[in-house]
């Protein structure tokens, strides 16, 4: 079944044949793509658009695309657009990359992120890779959360 599945009311995820049919493109108001693949193509409309060139493969970096994904998807939904995230079957990469923008902008902890995108879409399953990955996002952002002030100071004796 083709759509564009909606995880919040500017976030959707998909496979790459939904996320190019422009009737579906204009339909959710999509303003910026974030195209999850090194080949499948973009819709052809005007849009914002990113490419993550990964394979669906547990080795590839996914990672270092996190931050500036969910950025991106933040600032489309402050900006009043909407996202849509695609890889070829909406499945490992563009669940990833959805996941990783929940918890980072909506404070959202793995297991439950990965719940709201799979109510969502209920196909997506980040291959082991992948979801490892989120593991270590998902400590990078707790980290990031404790003030510097907060680390216990060594006592110096005189």
């Amino acid at each position: 079944m083709q759509r564009l599945c909606k995880i919040t009311d500017s976030l959707f995820i998909s496979n790459a044949r939904s996320a190019c049919n422009c009737e579906f493109l204009c339909k959710e108001g999509i303003t910026l793509c974030i195209n999850v693949s090194k080949q499948q193509p973009f819709p052809h409309l005007e849009l914002s658009t990113i490419r993550v060139p990964v394979h669906d493969q547990p080795t590839e970096k996914l990672y270092e695309h996190f931050d500036c994904c969910a950025d991106a998807i933040e600032g489309a939904v402050t900006s009043r657009g909407r996202a849509v995230v695609y890889c070829k079957n909406g499945r490992s990469r563009s669940a990833t990359i959805c996941v990783a923008y929940l918890m980072k902008h909506r404070g959202l902890g793995l297991q439950d992120a990965f719940q709201m995108v799979k109510n969502a879409r209920s196909v997506v399953e980040p291959n082991e890779g992948f979801w490892a990955q989120l593991q270590r996002y998902e400590e990078e952002l707790r980290e990031r959360m404790v003030p510097s002030n907060a680390t216990p100071s060594l006592a110096i004796f005189m």
